[in-house]
């Protein structure tokens, strides 16, 4: 199912390559495991091929599914929990499924309240890090530089920000000047 080459997403890491598949003994146990080099934490993931699945792996999409990911990126925010811990966790979830439309609305969403009142330390990182996992799968997609990739997003939420005014659930609105 997998090769050497092969562009895959492990989730709530981002996009890799796979470096090797080769047995490996692990707690007296012999098995066939991936070597992923993860792009943007330069981690190494080993992963038994047996369970990549259960884990989430997957191959990275084709370049023609980005047009609707960042259609994603662009389209209004989702509803979601007004609470910050709630909020985090809601979003959380939906990072650890590895759906790049997934990471895309979360990334979407963070963006949006961050415009509109600001994020949380734990948001703000969580944001960080979904941007950075987007901009690897949409870097292997399009084929483009790390840096590239990375201004792709920057550029699309650039815009989001400016459109900012829509509210999402659980924002205030600034008081206006007096």
């Amino acid at each position: 199912m997998y090769a050497v080459g092969d562009k895959v997403v492990y989730p709530h890491h981002g996009a890799g390559k796979i470096l090797k598949i080769a047995p490996k003994e692990v707690l007296g146990r012999r098995r066939e495991y991936l070597t992923i080099q993860i792009l943007h934490s330069r981690m190494v993931a080993m992963v038994p091929v047996e369970s990549a699945d259960r884990a989430g792996l997957r191959k990275v999409v084709a370049a023609d599914v980005t047009e609707q990911v960042i259609g994603v990126l662009r389209d209004e925010a989702s509803a979601m929990p007004k609470g910050w811990s709630h909020r985090y966790k809601h979003n959380r979830d939906k990072l650890k499924t590895g759906d790049i439309f997934e990471v895309a609305e979360v990334v979407r969403n963070l963006a949006r309240l961050n415009a509109c009142k600001g994020l949380s330390t734990g948001e703000k990182q969580m944001f960080t890090k979904a941007k950075r996992i987007l901009a690897s799968e949409l870097m292997y997609a399009r084929d483009l530089t790390e840096d590239a990739a990375a201004a792709l997003v920057e550029s699309v939420l650039a815009v989001v920000r400016v459109d900012a005014a829509a509210p999402v659930a659980g924002a205030r609105r600034p008081a206006p000047a007096v």
